[in-house]
């Protein structure tokens, strides 16, 4: 599969991303630390919706030492709206062990750090160190399954064909093709740099193999918005399980009409979420500022839906 075709795509591939490669903050940097954050802020995440969070996150945690020394809840609350909160997590413990023993220069290093799995080692090892290791995701996946007419795995075919000189720039030039061009559907192949080359071409939806699509489920909810001298009452998750330790509004039985109502999306599940006017409770606390709380995704929709005395 990795035959003789090779320098001549490597080139051809890394030509094109130098002239066409989007110009995103974490591309105009080798720092590892700032590499290190955009790779966590991507997982699972439009590049678009990063872009904002990776700028305020770095001006506020600009090196490694400074993330590390801050509270949990200040990283989870820059976070909020991210989603995945424990990419947030692992982030800060795995910055507590940087700060202590240096920056890894491996991707053996780096998958030792917690929440760093093989494509973000491989990522950051290749851009920030020179190291010839081959990030594989959903992109890259696509591109060399097409590329080669494979519906089988690529892992292979990835580290094969990595550039020697420029590995960086070649796991990068693949994720770029891959979300620019070769898209999951209507592909762009005209203007694709490796199309003479491409084994799927005229057919590229049969590469990869379809997987299958997890049922997407409906959820009504209720939720209580309790007001007090204009701060909001809102009740923490616990230390455990999904959304551990982000804050929320309570929930609520409705009744009469919502203040708003709210649509969400999480994992499999499409909420529709109902605000109420609530009375306190006990157990919660209340927040008049809440810019640096570490609320729920859903919490900040539902609170933003509604106007209310500040």
């Amino acid at each position: 599969m990795a035959g003789s075709i090779d320098r001549a795509a490597r080139r051809k591939l890394l030509s094109w991303y130098r002239r066409n490669r989007r110009d995103l903050p974490w591309r105009r940097t080798k720092d590892p630390y700032a590499i290190w954050v955009s790779e966590m802020m991507l997982q699972q995440t439009r590049v678009a919706a990063v872009v904002p969070y990776y700028e305020r996150f770095l001006a506020r945690f600009p090196d490694v030492r400074a993330l590390a020394g801050a509270p949990l809840d200040d990283v989870l609350a820059l976070w909020s709206g991210l989603g995945y909160y424990r990419r947030a997590r692992h982030l800060h413990a795995a910055a507590r062990i940087v700060a202590g023993k240096g920056f890894p220069r491996t991707e053996a290093g780096w998958r030792e750090l917690p929440g760093i799995g093989p494509y973000a080692a491989a990522a950051i090892s290749s851009i920030a160190f020179g190291e010839r290791a081959a990030a594989v995701d959903g992109n890259v996946v696509r591109v060399l399954s097409r590329l080669h007419a494979t519906t089988g795995p690529v892992n292979d075919v990835a580290r094969a064909w990595i550039s020697p000189t420029s590995p960086g720039d070649h796991n990068q030039a693949i994720m770029e093709l891959g979300a620019t061009v070769c898209t999951p559907r209507a592909p762009s192949c005209p203007r694709c740099p490796l199309t003479s080359r491409c084994g799927g071409r005229g057919e590229p939806g049969r590469y990869p193999a379809p997987r299958a699509r997890p049922r997407i489920r409906e959820e009504r909810l209720a939720v209580a918005l309790v007001l007090r001298g204009g701060k909001v009452q809102l009740f923490r998750r616990k230390p455990d399980g999904l959304l551990a330790g982000m804050w929320e509004l309570p929930r609520a039985r409705p009744r009469g009409e919502p203040l708003a109502v709210v649509r969400h999306s999480i994992l499999d599940r499409r909420q529709v979420i109902s605000v109420f006017r609530g009375r306190p409770r006990r157990g919660g606390r209340f927040f008049g500022d809440l810019s640096r709380v570490p609320l729920t995704a859903a919490t900040r929709k539902c609170v933003s839906a509604v106007r209310f005395p500040g």
